[in-house]
């Protein structure tokens, strides 16, 4: 197909949530992906960090070769050495504790509001997020993204979310109450123009959620596994959190 033939295909078949460029990327190798005229491009913006090692790593494209000739799938009725060694991989390179895989970062924010809220008490309903945040699409986080243009649309948002200016350690002080279940913050925010916290305000959030018995949130689904240098960005300001 021409590069015209798949973008009709798309305008024509595909809900169009996101804008697109006019290219149609077929291949991927490193640092570069191909488009269907054969032109390489540098990838800046490896699928939201996704792809931050490269396209098709050898040892990743080994990994998931070697695996479906295995075992594509199996549902969590039953259990998998290779989940349960991520797991094990995972609470050593963090804070300790347990894994709930998830299917993206959205759904891994709404277990993360519903878990702060199993945990805390009933009269305990109100999150705080910061300005410029983004959370995902799903409806819970899509309140928690504390950015107007994404709620366009979607009014009444669901209640309960306060939203303060990000590093502001004097308006989060203020907005806290016995009301409140969680914090939730980017250490480094990403579509809000990768503003990176300080260590003053990460600190402030870990004192005020153990004064208040609330929880502490970090959503790290783009600094986290090696992005920053380290495992986890929290682990470059001397805090760590709950979820």
């Amino acid at each position: 197909m021409t590069t015209q033939e798949t973008i009709d295909l798309f305008d024509k078949y595909v809900i169009a949530n996101y804008p697109r460029l006019a290219r149609v990327i077929v291949k991927g190798k490193g640092c570069y992906c191909f488009d269907a005229d054969g032109k390489r491009i540098l990838d800046m913006f490896p699928g939201w960090a996704v792809s931050a090692i490269g396209h098709c790593h050898p040892k990743v494209v080994e990994a998931i070769r070697k695996q479906a000739g295995e075992l594509l799938h199996i549902d969590n009725t039953f259990y998998s050495e290779p989940q349960g060694k991520l797991a094990k991989l995972l609470s050593e390179r963090a804070f300790g504790g347990k894994s709930f895989f998830c299917n993206s970062g959205a759904e891994a924010i709404e277990a993360a509001l519903k878990l702060a809220r199993l945990y805390t008490t009933q009269e305990k309903y109100k999150f705080i997020t910061a300005e410029g945040s983004f959370h995902g699409r799903t409806f819970a986080a899509m309140t928690a993204t504390a950015q107007p243009k994404h709620h366009k649309g979607f009014l009444p948002l669901l209640p309960g979310f306060v939203y303060v200016p990000f590093n502001d350690v004097a308006a989060l002080e203020s907005s806290f109450s016995n009301e409140v279940a969680a914090v939730m913050v980017e250490p480094i925010q990403g579509e809000g123009g990768i503003n990176i916290a300080t260590k003053e305000y990460l600190a402030a959030i870990r004192r005020l959620c153990d004064e208040n018995g609330a929880v502490m949130i970090l959503d790290e689904v783009q600094t986290g596994i090696g992005r920053t240098g380290k495992w986890f960005a929290y682990q470059h300001f001397g805090v760590e959190p709950d979820i």
